[in-house]
């Protein structure tokens, strides 16, 4: 059983900084890759970033309206994920949540989720 605990959540000005980490733990041999979303009441959860597991150089994507500021990164030797988020602006203010991928079949999709972490910017 996959467990993803997110932690690094927070309030912080416009402008600030703040660094999401996921502590993965149990069977994550078939992991394929792994991402943040967010969401935020109404609205669908949107992919921010995500990185693969499966390239020697973590190949990373992120959504327009993080390029630049957030970057995702993860230590493979302790299971853990980040992203970290800077230049954070209102619009960033959301539930983030942690997701692994792994293979059902031959299809890599996201199959497990953390509870979330908590960012809230203000202006």
């Amino acid at each position: 059983q996959v467990q993803l605990v997110e932690s690094g959540g927070g309030s912080v000005q416009a402008g600030g900084s703040l660094k999401l980490s996921c502590a993965a733990s149990g069977y994550i041999a078939t992991t394929c890759g792994m991402g943040w979303y967010r969401q935020t009441p109404g609205k669908e959860r949107e992919l921010v970033s995500s990185i693969s597991t499966l390239s020697n150089d973590g190949t990373t994507s992120y959504a327009d309206s993080v390029k630049g500021r957030f970057t995702i990164s993860q230590d493979k030797y302790k299971n853990t994920l980040y992203l970290q988020m800077n230049n954070l602006t209102p619009e960033d203010t959301a539930m983030y949540y942690c997701a692994m991928k792994t293979f059902t079949g031959w299809v890599c999709q996201y199959n497990h989720w953390g509870q979330g972490t908590r960012v809230t910017v203000s202006s």
